[in-house]
């Protein structure tokens, strides 16, 4: 090939860039940081979407984003409640440490009438992921649903924020807070949630990292307030393999939705809906900003649900005594990020809420809050690579008066520290959890080891 002048000056131009035409005292120029964009959805669980098997709620987006990228296959919450599990998401600690365990009365009301009126005032003082971050020079902006304490304005580093009212429900014409005043909106909520987002965006450049949360409230009840184009998409829809059964005898938040299982069905299918249609409206705003090439997009939710599966209808709290199935502690968990995370990734370990915290701190190269952490980073899983250490493939849960121990088999759910109701299931061979083995003797040597692991968890993570 010959060697055009424009060649050779393209040439000589790039060579003065390589490192070994550096000056020996010149610093390497610093990575740059990714900006992240954390979508949150509400009541999300990953058995609800396309790309983890559901084949009746239409969630073409989302399965997108995940087939662009990482999706870890068992992605778990700590805790199957909204609050407590936010909380985790952001801290990187559990219930016993951050001191949120629901903000509920046991009855099927979810919030208190005056919104998050028994937060602790001690978790204004937790360190977030936002705290973290803002501190490394991230610009950090949070929109929807909060949850956590002083909704009007969260704080934490955060500089943008758009947020619900506490105890806040609509999903039509909605009473906001926009940096912490209170204006009142008229359209779709998920709709208001996007543009603000997008009015977050523009405020960025490319170069000055960003860490923006989306918490939109789809597709937590009320199931009313929604565009009549996606009720209209599952009106005959029989959802008949969602596997429900008829309503429990224990049944108790939201068990009133137990009366219309399809019905109720269709109404959260069109919410569900309507929030993967915000996906390709976020990812054209990153595009025309010129900042999706260098941005992490996470897709997760803040706890799972039943949906009739086991004749329950909501999460951890649908069932007297709580509830710790499959359905309630696994949510989505996707990473995509072009040119670092791989296409069409599927990760099996066992991976949990309390891994985020560390991860995002890896990807961001900033170090963790130095607190008495349970997670580990699984940056190297999600790019689809082998992880730094061996990964223990053993997660926890808590709530209230139930701790979980599950490993990539098995799952022990001990109540009241062991005296029961207590639960045992193979997951490999009762993959629905029908089977309590909990007082079978063949499996004495599971139930003993993962009391053990409960235990042990317990005493490291008392504070």
């Amino acid at each position: 090939m010959s060697l055009t002048r424009r060649s050779f000056l393209g040439t000589t131009a790039g060579a003065g860039l390589l490192p070994a035409q550096r000056k020996k005292d010149a610093p390497a120029p610093p990575p740059e940081r990714p900006n992240i964009v954390l979508i949150l959805a509400d009541d999300l669980p990953a058995w609800a979407l396309g790309c983890y098997g559901n084949k009746e709620i239409r969630t073409p987006n989302i399965d997108l984003l995940a087939r662009g990228g990482t999706r870890f296959q068992n992605h778990a919450v700590a805790t199957p409640i909204c609050s407590a599990s936010r909380a985790t998401l952001f801290t990187g600690r559990v219930p016993r440490q951050h001191g949120i365990h629901d903000f509920l009365t046991p009855n099927p009301i979810e919030n208190p009438p005056q919104g998050q009126k028994d937060v602790p005032a001690s978790f204004a003082k937790e360190v977030m992921i936002s705290d973290v971050l803002s501190g490394a020079g991230y610009k950090c902006g949070y929109v929807g649903k909060w949850h956590m304490g002083a909704d009007e304005k969260p704080g934490h580093g955060i500089s943008y924020s758009y947020t619900m009212k506490g105890g806040s429900r609509s999903y039509t014409d909605p009473t906001m807070y926009l940096n912490g005043q209170e204006v009142q909106e008229k359209g779709y909520l998920a709709e208001l949630m996007t543009q603000r987002a997008g009015e977050f965006l523009d405020q960025q450049q490319p170069g000055s990292p960003f860490f923006l949360t989306i918490g939109y409230l789809n597709p937590h009840t009320p199931y009313e307030g929604h565009p009549q184009k996606y009720y209209d998409m599952y009106k005959d829809t029989r959802f008949e393999t969602i596997g429900w059964q008829p309503p429990a005898a224990n049944a108790l938040r939201e068990k009133e939705m137990l009366k219309d299982i399809v019905g109720n069905n269709r109404r959260h299918a069109a919410s569900v809906t309507a929030l993967d249609d915000q996906i390709p409206v976020l990812l054209k705003k990153l595009t025309d900003k010129k900042l999706r090439d260098n941005t992490l997009i996470i897709l997760t939710g803040d706890n799972g649900f039943l949906l009739g599966r086991h004749g329950l209808w909501s999460k951890g709290l649908a069932s007297d005594p709580i509830n710790m199935f499959e359905e309630v502690m696994n949510v989505p968990m996707i990473w995509n990020w072009l040119g670092k995370v791989p296409p069409e990734a599927v990760r099996p370990e066992q991976v949990s809420f309390y891994d985020f915290l560390p991860s995002i701190c890896e990807a961001a190269g900033v170090n963790p809050p130095d607190r008495n952490l349970p997670g580990r980073s699984y940056l190297n899983l999600a790019m689809n690579r082998p992880a730094k250490d061996v990964w223990r493939n053993l997660i926890f849960g808590h709530f209230r008066n139930a701790e979980m121990a599950r490993d990539s088999r098995y799952k022990v759910i001990l109540r009241n520290n062991g005296e029961g109701p207590n639960e045992l299931y193979d997951l490999r061979e009762d993959p629905r959890e029908f089977r309590n083995q909990y007082d079978n003797p063949q499996f004495l040597l599971v139930k003993e080891r993962l009391t053990r692991d409960i235990e042990a968890w317990r005493k490291k993570y008392a504070s």
